[in-house]
């Protein structure tokens, strides 16, 4: 029987058997865990599966299909192991709220590599405008534009006052998204939004830290009355590349990848070299300071990577 992953936690699994949308509890069968790999889970939400029955209707997973990308952060506890969030995806959509918590360009230059390292295409979503000043706002706008300049797609929403919902559901219609961001910043709150029924666990900003609360704690899809579905992931706080080389960074930065073709030697990682187009660049102000920033510390991870 063929199938797709639609809950993980962790030991347990639900299938979604995708002739009849019957859903079974689901486990893996023990080879799955002698295969060497440096992940943590070797089942992901979104993967597709081949499974059997056996008495009291529990399904035993037998393989899994190749997937078509995936997004990977870095394991909590094990720092040399990663953890796969979501395979097969559609629209990866990273919520950025400027407060409550407030999220840092870095930690989204991180997301949008993956998602160019891994083929995905990735949706920008400004959310929780109601509740910013007008100076707040302008700022948004700033980050906004800094990004569409490089090619992204973005959108300013809030579930609240539905500002943009109906231009977000078509986007999502008949596709498989994901949701990622802070703990905090309105995951959950924006699929009840899109979708009112599920009524998805909610929690307030915790006041000491100004962190969101862990709501989600294992991935889980949600399946769209407008046709498609969401991973619902649990907050993410930094996300991990794995097996890249340093001088592959740059691929993930589209603004510094176009500028390299001008760059005097044809190898050159935009560190020292002379005559570097990208350097240039930056001092001009062409690439973001923030952006490069990034660049440098995951050409250092990849370095580090590699000695290990």
């Amino acid at each position: 029987m063929k199938g797709k992953i639609i809950k993980s936690t962790g030991s347990w699994y639900q299938v979604l058997e995708l002739e009849t949308n019957k859903i079974f509890e689901a486990r893996i069968r023990g080879k799955f865990k002698l295969i060497k790999t440096r992940l943590t889970n070797p089942l992901a939400v979104g993967d597709f599966v081949e499974f059997q029955l056996e008495q009291d209707d529990i399904a035993w997973i037998t393989k899994i299909d190749p997937r078509r990308n995936y997004l990977i952060r870095k394991s909590v506890n094990l720092s040399k192991e990663a953890h796969i969030i979501a395979s097969n995806i559609d629209l990866a959509c990273f919520i950025f709220t400027l407060k409550h918590p407030e999220t840092s360009l870095g930690f989204l230059d991180r997301f949008l590599a993956c998602c160019e390292a891994y083929n995905i295409t990735p949706l920008i979503l400004f959310n929780k405008i109601d509740v910013l000043h007008e100076e707040e706002i302008e700022i948004v706008k700033d980050v906004e534009f800094l990004y569409q300049q490089i090619g992204y797609d973005t959108l300013e929403i809030s579930s609240y006052s539905r500002l943009n919902l109906d231009q977000l559901q078509e986007l999502l219609k008949d596709r498989t998204s994901v949701f990622f961001g802070h703990s905090g910043c309105g995951k959950s709150t924006l699929v009840n939004a899109l979708q009112p029924g599920l009524n998805i666990k909610t929690s307030e900003i915790s006041d000491t830290h100004l962190k969101g609360k862990h709501t989600t704690t294992f991935a889980q899809m949600h399946f769209w009355d407008f046709g498609g579905n969401v991973i619902d992931t649990p907050g993410v706080r930094e996300f991990a590349m794995i097996d890249i080389q340093k001088e592959e960074v740059q691929h993930y930065f589209p603004e510094i990848f176009k500028k390299r073709e001008e760059c005097k030697f044809h190898n050159c990682l935009h560190i020292n070299e002379p005559k570097c187009a990208v350097i240039d660049a930056l001092e001009t102000g062409e690439i973001q300071d923030s952006r490069y920033s990034t660049y440098i510390k995951l050409m250092d991870e990849a370095e580090e990577a590699a000695h290990k």
